[in-house]
């Protein structure tokens, strides 16, 4: 049916109140045809209100109406301007397949039920600001041919803008979603803001395409936030917090500055062509005014950012920054040895307490910086029972494949993760910071019967035994000083002699002067029968032993026995003295 500006607003004046106002029960507008623009500003519609497939040739006006049932503009199309500012749809409405040629306002409006906007075409600017959705908002499919402003609309439901293509700036800044929000393939080809946007649920953003933008936060999401998939055309600065960051596959095609706060971040398999900067927020993020973004949907959350995997990237073009390294899995990882690990970065550490074997206290574990797979191997190896969270620090943490021995990595895969991670601090000048890596590779070829020969593994815990493996300062001075006093005590028990040995000669004295007897051959060392331990005799050995330490030669008597302690001392002592020199300057060298 077709209306004419003079049909309508006489039907309108029919039904108007005492105010003035249309108010209508059942409102069946299906296939109508308004020639001129639409007065329903206003307007009160009590039952059903269809207006689908309907044409609005002029302005659509419904600002301040009321809609008491449910409502559909379903295949619409508004060829003049659409305004529905301050509208109210208390059952929901249904928009999809319409079509907007001209600008559309939905400012102040508020949706009752669910809306669905599916399919619909805004061909000029759309406004929703500080719109308000008591449930879902569906926006699938939905083309933005001009800029999109979501500003301040607060949506109390499920947001879906799956598939939506933005061809011009996209304005979600201080949205706040209450359900989960998704742009699951959406494409965004200019400006996306999310200024102070917060998602109350999980906000997914797998596959979107950011074409141009440039700036994306602060944004704030109490669950997760996946990008998993989604492709950034050109140079972006993210700023996020939120609860879990998810990056998997995600594209980064130029350089990328990421400034979390609280996460746990994910960036398996992401395709780094371009440097990307991941750092932890220490402080708060900041409005434009200098004020503390809100961030009241994650309290309570801990403030260390943990990436928990970087597997199948590139990692030379990866730079962490002051981020908590415990639970990451680097295996996989191309050029792991040239990523940049900077800041405060914490890494796993060993379990706390006494060592066992076979439920026997040995000794206590030697503290040490190690990375998650190691854990993950001792764990499994140890049959331990499942911890994951590494809540019990005398344990070992379990990995996600604990049950798997297939799928928890070798010694020899974490002995080439060890050995990467090694050369990239040894290359950054940070030699202390590299010295723990060697310690995990060496331990790693010590554990590994496949690869590592049985004489090597010897001659490795040998090398673990004396001085873990030339970076324990301790152990070395300590077996140091363990052989120095066996030395002492073996001087003093057998290898000094009873009494200084004589030289006697004999011979006739000239002139009648006599016969004169001198015994030029050295009495034998005899050694001693009483009184072994003295002061004097210590001072002796500890003479002997001093000096077999630099490899000299005290030119002190000695029995057989002596002689041979002597040796062995002159060859082990020195020894022992290097590699506690050695650990000393592995910790302090720059």
């Amino acid at each position: 049916m077709d209306f004419t500006g003079t049909i309508l607003r006489e039907l309108l004046d029919a039904v108007s109140n005492s105010m003035g106002y249309p108010v209508l029960g059942d409102a069946l507008f299906d296939d109508a045809h308004f020639q001129e623009h639409a007065p329903f500003t206003e307007a009160s519609f009590a039952g059903k209100a269809w207006f689908s497939r309907v044409k609005f040739a002029g302005a659509a006006e419904f600002r301040f109406a009321k809609f008491d049932g449910p409502t559909r503009f379903r295949g619409a199309h508004f060829a003049g301007k659409g305004h529905f500012d301050q509208v109210k749809f208390d059952q929901g409405v249904r928009f999809e397949e319409a079509r907007f040629d001209a600008e559309v306002s939905f400012t102040d409006a508020r949706f009752g039920g669910n809306a669905s906007f599916d399919g619909v075409a805004f061909g000029a600017h759309a406004w929703f600001e500080r719109a308000e959705f008591s449930q879902g908002a569906h926006f699938p499919a939905t083309k933005f041919h001009a800029p999109a402003l979501f500003d301040e609309t607060k949506i109390y439901g499920e947001a879906r803008f799956d598939h939506g293509s933005f061809y011009h700036e996209a304005h979600f800044a201080q949205i706040l979603v209450r359900g989960a929000a998704s742009f699951q393939q959406a494409s965004f080809e200019s400006m996306a803001q999310f200024d102070q946007a917060r998602f109350a649920d999980h906000a997914s953003f797998t596959g979107a395409r950011f074409i141009a933008a440039q700036q994306i936060g602060a944004l704030i999401c109490a669950r997760t936030l996946d990008l998993s998939g989604a492709v950034f055309a050109l140079p972006v600065r993210f700023q996020i917090a939120a609860d879990e960051l998810r990056c998997e596959r995600t594209q980064w095609e130029s350089t990328a500055t990421l400034q979390v706060r609280y996460a746990r971040v994910d960036l398996t398999d992401a395709v780094l062509t371009a440097p990307l900067d991941l750092t932890a927020r220490p402080v708060p993020f900041k409005t434009h005014g200098g004020h503390d973004v809100d961030e009241s949907l994650l309290a309570g959350q801990g403030e260390a950012v943990r990436v928990v995997s970087v597997r199948g990237l590139d990692a030379a073009q990866l730079v962490l920054t002051d981020t908590d390294l415990s639970n990451c899995r680097f295996g996989g990882a191309f050029h792991l040895d040239q990523i940049r690990i900077e800041g405060r970065i914490t890494f796993a550490r060993v379990p706390e307490g006494v060592r066992r074997r076979f439920g026997i206290p040995l000794a206590r574990w030697s503290q040490r910086r190690t990375v998650a797979e190691e854990h993950y191997w001792r764990a499994q190896n140890a049959n331990q029972a499942p911890n994951p969270d590494g809540a019990a620090k005398r344990l070992w943490r379990t990995g996600p494949d604990h049950s798997n021995a297939a799928g928890t990595p070798d010694p020899d895969d974490v002995t080439a993760v060890y050995r990467q991670l090694r050369k990239a601090f040894e290359d950054s000048k940070n030699e202390p910071g590299a010295a723990d890596f060697y310690y995990g590779e060496m331990e790693m070829r010590r554990h590994d019967r496949v690869h590592t020969s049985a004489p090597e593994r010897a001659l490795l815990y040998g090398y673990w035994l004396l001085s873990g493996y030339g970076l324990r300062a301790s152990r070395a001075a300590g077996w140091l000083i363990t052989a120095m006093i066996i030395t002492i005590v073996l001087l003093m028990g057998f290898g000094l002699p009873q009494n200084s040995p004589r030289q006697e000669a004999s011979g006739n004295v000239p002139a009648g002067g006599g016969h004169v007897t001198f015994i030029l051959d050295k009495d034998d060392p005899q050694n001693p029968t009483h009184d072994r331990f003295t002061s004097a005799r210590l001072e002796k050995a500890l003479n002997v032993t001093l000096n077999s330490v630099i490899f000299r030669s005290s030119g002190q008597d000695l029995t057989t026995a002596g002689t041979y302690t002597e040796m062995g001392s002159r060859l082990l002592e020195p020894i022992l003295l290097a590699l506690a020199v050695l650990a000393v300057r592995g910790r302090i060298k720059r």
